[in-house]
């Protein structure tokens, strides 16, 4: 019998092994999944289990809870995310897939933000005058650039070879002091040096986002964090199907058969460490061992992990940058020296100032911190992503649904924020955000929410009661954050199932699909669909169907309407 084994324990593969079970009829205790970590990119955990999962020798304090990043959801554009979670029960809500679930939340808690934008010196952008961030603030050639990078058709696209967002509006930087750029950079983590290619790419997949995106009323929220709303029941409901799950393996090498010029893939071994707290507390020898291939098995490799080499600090304890090349990268560019049509680790692997930001997750006790938040930006938790757009470091808020965490007590607060430009000095705290301690990210936020604060008693007046109640503030450099829109070109990104490959596929964003856009779990989950039918071999017209609203009159009628608003 066939066996699969995936390297990487994300969402990508997780939902391999579900279409493997569910449409390919595998028996589940032929798939064998592993990883070095239960949540993925898909955060939300304890900072306790963060220890224990990982050594992180800076931590002093444990207390509260951590999201190294945050990812919105769609319901128009995520079709294989609903697809999936369809076939999944709910471990919250008794007779409930997922996907009913989350839709149900997101109906009953509909976002829509107000305070969007934030200019500390005038207060949230939403009073109706030029400033308000319903305008775009275009000028004719902003309009005219961004209209052709759309037009590009897909056969195309090579001619976006290595350009950069900058280098495209070159001729009009006046782009990138609009309402708009603050908006779709810090809603989807472009940065100017990102590729042109993946911008092109989200304007004609999130072209229904692009009238909303003020109000981000387009976002389907979910009940809790990401980790326990996702993760969690799609990993119960494959354990219940026989699946295994190593949770401790790193896969170091591939080991593959030596064909006739090398025009054949076939992986024939996989060369693995297996390290765990107890053995690296000890500088011990993780222990090392290998894995047959069979002819007739197939290995799915996650080849690059936007939360690799992550660093963690705490209140009192800044990060302590990590400068290893991120090891799911590693181990694809182990695969790209042997074959020449795997794609070019380096680009998104290589280049640490086009990809880096930093995060950091506040635990109070009290709901004073939120309650302050809630009343300068006027909206309630889980509606906003609020923007300082004069902050040097480009900070920004998210204070999620109350409670963010199932298990989280009803005195307890968690919101979220990151800064894009982590080496930027910040206003209030002089010195590069990257270097700060957690409790120092909080006194720079807390100076651009008071400078924004215009009520009578402000946050201000709360600084110190505030502190009382923080439990903690963990910081997460992530070093490769963004590395999935570095420049590039195309043949950068390996195909999900490269040419004649026999039996390896890549599931992850840093392989190559037409059409659909990275940094979602969408993609993620389609290159598992795609690798899962094209080995299986299930006709691609059974692929779950993709809307195309770039082709839609009332989509394109209201992103026009928008663009000269």
């Amino acid at each position: 019998m066939a066996k699969a084994y995936m390297i990487g324990a994300g969402i990508g593969n997780l939902s391999a092994a579900v279409y493997l079970i569910r449409d390919g009829h595998w028996d589940g205790s032929n798939i064998t999944i592993m990883g070095l970590e239960k949540h993925g990119a898909n955060d939300g955990n304890t900072v306790q289990e963060f220890e224990n999962e990982f050594v992180v020798a800076n931590i002093n304090n444990a207390r509260g809870y951590i999201n190294r990043g945050g990812r919105m959801l769609n319901e128009e554009t995520y079709e294989n995310l609903w697809d999936i979670f369809r076939s999944i029960p709910s471990l919250n809500a008794p007779g409930r897939s997922v996907t009913e679930e989350i839709l149900e939340f997101d109906h009953a808690h509909p976002t829509h933000d107000v305070g969007r934008l934030i200019d500390s010196l005038n207060g949230v952008r939403n009073n109706g005058d030029n400033n308000d961030y319903s305008h775009m603030q275009f000028n004719t050639l902003d309009r005219l650039l961004l209209t052709k990078l759309m037009m590009i058709p897909e056969s195309q696209e090579r001619s976006l070879n290595d350009v950069s967002i900058e280098q495209w509006f070159s001729s009009s930087p006046h782009i990138f002091t609009t309402n708009f750029w603050y908006m779709w950079e810090t809603t989807f983590a472009f940065k100017r040096n990102s590729s042109a290619m993946e911008l092109r790419r989200y304007m004609n997949r999130m072209i229904l986002e692009f009238s909303r995106i003020n109000t981000l009323s387009g976002v389907t929220r979910t009940p809790y964090n990401q980790y326990e709303s996702l993760i969690m029941p799609l990993r119960a409901w494959l354990e219940d199907q026989g699946v295994h799950f190593v949770n401790n393996r790193m896969v170091t090498d591939f080991e593959f058969k030596d064909t006739r010029l090398r025009d054949e893939i076939v992986v024939t071994a996989l060369r693995y460490r297996d390290v765990d707290q107890t053995v690296a507390e000890a500088g011990t020898q993780a222990a090392e061992g290998k894995i047959d291939i069979e002819p007739e098995d197939l290995v799915f490799d996650t080849n690059g992990s936007i939360t690799d080499s992550t660093s963690l600090g705490d209140l009192d304890t800044p990060v302590v940058e990590d400068m290893s090349y991120a090891p799911s990268a590693a181990l694809w560019k182990q695969a790209a020296e042997h074959f020449y049509d795997l794609g070019h680790p380096d680009k998104f692997f290589g280049d640490r100032s086009q990809s880096e930001w930093t995060s950091f997750t506040v635990t109070t006790n009290t709901h004073m911190l939120i309650t302050d938040i809630s009343q300068i930006t006027q909206q309630h938790p889980g509606n906003a992503l609020n923007t300082f757009i004069d902050s040097p470091e480009l900070l920004s808020l998210v204070v999620h649904h109350q409670p963010h965490y199932k298990f989280q007590k009803e005195n307890e607060g968690v919101l979220w924020g990151y800064a894009l430009y982590p080496r930027a000095v910040g206003r209030y705290v002089h010195k590069p955000f990257i270097e700060m301690t957690g409790r120092e990210m909080l006194e720079e936020t807390l100076g651009f929410l008071a400078a924004a604060d215009s009520r009578t008693e402000g946050i201000a007046d709360h600084h110190d009661e505030i502190l009382d109640s923080i439990v903690n503030v963990v910081p997460a450099h992530m070093p490769y954050a963004s590395a999935l829109f570095n420049q590039r070109s195309v043949g950068d990104r390996p195909l999900v199932v490269p040419r004649h490959s026999h039996n390896l596929a890549f599931v992850s964003e840093f392989a190559e699909m037409p059409f659909d856009m990275v940094f979602t779990e969408q993609y993620s989950i389609r290159c598992a669909q795609v690798a899962v039918y094209r080995f299986l071999g299930i006709p691609v017209s059974k692929l779950t169907p993709l809307h195309h609203y770039e082709k839609d009159p009332r989509v394109l009628f209201n992103a026009a309407r928008t663009m000269f608003r």
